[in-house]
């Protein structure tokens, strides 16, 4: 296992039971020897789901499997491997999915198509036979209520620490909680999602409520962050309500009863979010993108998006250079609209440029100071309009490199 990102949070947070939610972690053999591997999430009966999944052309079995299996709304289990992504895999892709929903029903006394399955690691290699299936009889007795942080391990790949957060909410005057952990560290461009994520709470929400909530959070979560600029085969995010909590029936999303609901969902996504910019293969530097006055929020986070995946920008970033030429350019490359005379530009507080060049008098001490921490934050002003987004990257260093260039060794 890598050394611990700097840019991790001092621990894994204390994530409360959730009712009608049980995890374990299990050391199936996947790939990986001396680490568990296989994950597994028992949800009561009657837990509705809804998840959001890569637009990728190359999608995975698991993504495909899950995509077929949404339209049902309910859920039983979700099985999670890493170690092997079970991508461009063919028919024995196609089979250990369908072996692994066999199995998992079968113990679980549900139809196949409630069980959800994810997959991350390498691509191209065929899933091994039968390890999966054979591993399950063996985990489900081990399925606790209290096992967050063992679920979140077990999924991780070259992540450097498990990721979980958590919110309580209200609904008609009932507390509920949300409970999440998230893997992703490389192969991060968002387009959809990018990486494995599992949120689950106790709410008693509807699948036609839940899908609509997800996705609108997703756009500023998980959407929002970018480490390297490439989108996994294998993005799955999923949002499980077990129904356990006794508030008044909900049947629209934009139930003003939803707000607070709303506010912790996109609350837990968002932290996830940071926290795999923060986890970014060799990444040293955390860095905020704060876009405003585009033409849209689409707009905005494009232009974000630009300069977060920019590799000169991000090189920038990893030695601490104040070159602020390579954030112009990263605006201007986008294809959204801007004007030079309208563009500003500040990085730490300090503003660097404006109506079409540099501030009179700019002193770049206090940036390449502010660049050489560990936080960084840039802020774009496009003067166009009133649409704003904020973005999350990472630097780009020698680590990436090295990280990559031996992943499959």
């Amino acid at each position: 296992m890598a050394q611990v990102s700097p840019l991790a949070p001092a621990s894994f947070p204390q994530l409360q039971p959730i009712a009608g939610v049980r995890l374990a972690a299990f050391a199936a053999g996947v790939r990986y020897a001396g680490r568990t591997d296989l994950m597994v999430a028992e949800l009561a009966p009657g837990t509705t789901i809804a998840g959001v999944f890569t637009q990728s052309t190359m999608p995975g079995q698991p993504v495909i499997w899950c995509r077929e299996c949404l339209p049902t709304g309910t859920v039983r289990a979700v099985v999670v491997n890493s170690g092997n992504a079970n991508v461009f895999t063919g028919r024995a892709g196609r089979a250990v999915v369908e072996s692994t929903a066999a199995t998992a029903a079968a113990l679980f006394g549900c139809d196949t198509k409630q069980v959800y399955i994810s997959s991350t690691g390498v691509i191209g290699e065929p899933p091994p036979a039968d390890i999966i299936s054979a591993a399950l009889p063996k985990i489900v007795p081990q399925l606790k209520a209290e096992s967050w942080d063992a679920a979140a391990r077990a999924i991780m790949t070259t992540d450097t620490f498990p990721k979980g957060a958590t919110a309580t909410a209200t609904i008609a005057g009932t507390t509920v909680r949300l409970n999440g952990f998230a893997k992703g560290s490389g192969m991060i461009a968002p387009n959809m999602a990018t990486m494995l994520a599992y949120l689950f709470t106790d709410a008693s929400l509807p699948a036609a409520v839940l899908q609509p909530l997800l996705a609108a959070a997703n756009e500023r979560s998980f959407n929002s962050i970018t480490v390297d600029g490439d989108t996994s085969t294998s993005d799955t995010v999923l949002l499980c309500a077990t129904q356990q909590a006794k508030h008044a029936a909900i049947t629209s999303a934009d139930d003003p009863q939803l707000a607070d609901f709303r506010r912790a969902l996109g609350e837990v996504m968002t932290d996830l979010a940071k926290q795999i910019a923060r986890d970014g293969e060799g990444a040293e530097k955390f860095v905020t993108i704060e876009v405003k006055g585009a033409e849209s929020e689409a707009a905005a986070r494009a232009i974000g998006l630009a300069i977060g995946n920019s590799p000169l920008v991000k090189t920038a970033l990893a030695a601490g250079d104040a070159n602020w030429g390579r954030i112009v350019m990263a605006v201007g490359k986008c294809g959204e609209k801007a004007d030079r005379d309208r563009l500003s530009i500040a990085v730490g507080g300090t503003q660097i440029a404006a109506e079409g060049g540099p501030v009179p008098g700019y002193d770049e001490g206090p940036v390449a100071a502010h660049m050489a921490g560990r936080e960084i934050s840039i802020s774009v002003d496009i003067g166009l309009g009133n649409g704003r987004a904020t973005v999350w990257t990472c630097d780009l260093t020698h680590g990436y490199v090295d990280i990559n260039g031996s992943y499959r060794s």
